[in-house]
């Protein structure tokens, strides 16, 4: 099939990539993009699928994320996969995620609303959003607390480098020298936790053996730079989504603020309706068809998730962010049987699922209980930037501090 006529990498998009990801969906369900050099799908059951099939692999992350993280899990399959998965998940799970990082956040969020809480004032991207995934990321490894405006660089170059689907090649250098960086940061840390183990991650994955293995330094080592990434992204950007939808929607703010059992509901409609992550990249193993036209083995394919996302055939009234609506189940939204695609699904459904849950929870109950009456600061909402992630960069907002 022919592509849209407005490409999915060009200012138009930049600037609303909505009614071109609508465009695609309804018309050109599947092409061939010249400049990514990949076949392109973007509706509801057909990404589903290409997630759920064996015969679409992860093997296009040895060039789009190996190089700044090393061989991470995401690239896995098989064995080796499931081998690394299970030492990793349960941190991020249940009574162990609670253990690692519940009070870890809530400690750190703390911290950055106490800075401006009487201010009446703040920055939310900045001053928080930005902040809070990664602060708590680096403090449940373990990590000193002074070396954070180190990491928030390799984190921005590991971004940056991800997302850089123009080819810059600053961009791609920088991405290549944080990979050195963080090697020679992180390699002698994993011997020391080797001989005097604590009580952080680090120190838990490096003793932690599934029949009888452990992680290897290497995969450790690529494995916290994954997480760096995967942990922080996945939160802060969608946490900044959430909050653009709710001050554009004050009736549903003003229930979440009611009932704060709505907050994992809200969360979840901005997974769905305001994703994140724009889109992923798949590789297939084998011939596969869609729609009459044939995908050949070893093509690149990109799923566009945000298109997925608002497909009429999945959901009612797509194009609106409605926490109340009953095609999506929130608890359902954050396991790999989700409706969204913004965490992908399957065997390779994100870990850190129920970590960007529970930090969301946290830090909307604690901003919620700081702040009334907030409102955009000059009474716009902010513009999303980004074609391949996209969220506000920034988000000035005005409130009545709390007693």
């Amino acid at each position: 099939m022919t592509g849209p006529q407005i490409d999915i990498m060009t200012p138009e998009y930049e600037a609303d990539p909505n009614p071109i990801l609508d465009d695609i969906r309804e018309n050109h369900p599947i092409y061939f993009h010249e400049g990514l050099d990949s076949w392109v799908l973007s509706r509801h059951d057909d990404i589903l699928e290409a997630l759920r099939t064996p015969a679409f692999t992860t093997n296009n992350y040895a060039w789009q994320l190996e190089p700044v993280h090393g061989k991470n899990i995401l690239q896995l399959e098989g064995k080796e996969h499931r081998s690394m998965r299970a030492i990793v998940t349960p941190t991020l799970r249940g009574d162990q995620l609670r253990e690692n990082f519940e009070s870890v956040a809530v400690n750190n969020a703390k911290e950055l609303i106490d800075v401006w809480r009487h201010d009446g004032k703040v920055e939310l991207v900045s001053q928080f959003t930005l902040r809070l995934p990664l602060s708590v990321i680096i403090d449940v490894l373990g990590l000193d607390p002074e070396d954070k405006p180190k990491f928030h660089v390799w984190y921005n170059a590991i971004h940056d480098y991800f997302t850089n689907t123009a080819g810059d090649p600053e961009v791609e250098a920088a991405g290549l020298r944080t990979h050195d960086e963080l090697r020679d940061f992180m390699m002698p840390l994993i011997q020391e936790r080797k001989k005097n183990p604590g009580d952080d991650l680090i120190s838990k994955i490096v003793h932690a053996e599934i029949d009888g293995e452990r992680m290897s330094d290497i995969d450790i080592k690529s494995y916290i730079s994954f997480l760096l990434v995967a942990g922080s992204e996945s939160t802060d950007l969608q946490m900044s989504n959430m909050w653009l939808r709710l001050l554009e929607n004050p009736d549903q703010l003003q229930a979440v603020r009611e009932d704060r059992s709505l907050v994992r509901t809200a969360f979840a409609e901005a997974l769905r309706h305001t994703p994140a992550v724009l889109m992923i990249m798949r590789e297939a193993s084998q011939d596969v068809e869609f729609h009459g036209t044939k995908i050949p083995a070893g093509s690149t394919v990109t799923l566009l998730l945000a298109a997925a996302n608002r497909d009429p055939r999945q959901f009612a009234a797509p194009e609106t962010f409605n926490i109340f609506r009953d095609d999506l189940e929130t608890d359902k939204e954050f396991t790999a049987a989700a409706n969204h695609m913004t965490f992908a699904l399957g065997r390779h459904f994100c870990i850190g699922t129920y970590l960007a849950a529970m930090e969301a929870e946290i830090a909307t109950n604690l901003l919620l209980d700081a702040m009334e009456d907030i409102e955009f600061a000059d009474g716009n909402p902010p513009q999303q930037v980004g074609s391949f992630v996209r969220a506000p960069r920034n988000m000035p907002l005005t409130f009545t501090p709390t007693s």
